[in-house]
């Protein structure tokens, strides 16, 4: 069985049976590779499935897009990624934690990193939708790093990742840089007294 079939990851578009998962796991690992080799525009769907070793139009059945699946890849990575054990320590440094490990996700493959940013930004529904879930993911691990449900807070937490993030997939910053900045606004939005 494959890790993330049996972490309960499932694809955006349907339940997946073992078989399903594994046909998955290798349509993600291979976007990487060919990612890695083609960069964002000469990844196709069917260079994918030529990598994973499945038809295309099995990887249709189950990636409507490159940028369907290439934000599927982000997903995987977010949802795998441990929730930080950050709880005896005070809320801005909780908050700075969790900006820094998701801002970082895919900081080390800067060609991965550039793909996330445009695929996230695509109008295909199936990339709507794993927009709303990493959404709900970021939104659900600031909000227990805060230690309290302050919306407005959230939000803005939220706008500041969002704004860093678009910053480092334009390539004015590395992601390295967006860490520190994010730590920064982070801490100066957490412990202003006029942001109360």
């Amino acid at each position: 069985m494959s890790e993330l079939a049996s972490t309960g990851i499932e694809a955006t578009r349907r339940r997946l049976t073992e078989k399903q998962a594994d046909t998955v796991d290798r349509l993600t690992t291979a976007a990487v590779a060919v990612l890695s080799r083609e960069g964002f525009s000469g990844t196709t769907i069917r260079l994918v499935a030529a990598a994973a070793g499945v038809g295309t139009a099995t990887a249709y059945t189950y990636f409507s897009s490159k940028e369907h699946l290439i934000s599927e890849v982000f997903w995987r990575r977010l949802v795998a990624a441990p929730k930080l054990d950050t709880g005896a320590q005070d809320p801005a440094t909780r908050v700075v934690a969790v900006l820094r490990q998701v801002s970082l996700l895919v900081a080390n493959d800067p060609v991965l990193a550039g793909a996330v940013s445009n695929a996230l930004l695509g109008d295909d529904p199936d990339v709507r939708h794993l927009r709303v879930r990493i959404g709900r993911e970021i939104r659900g691990r600031l909000t227990e790093a805060l230690g309290s449900d302050d919306p407005e807070r959230v939000s803005m937490l939220e706008l500041l990742y969002a704004g860093a993030l678009l910053q480092a997939g334009m390539g004015l910053l590395s992601y390295e840089q967006v860490a520190d900045l994010l730590e920064a606004s982070a801490r100066r939005l957490l412990t202003d007294p006029a942001a109360d």
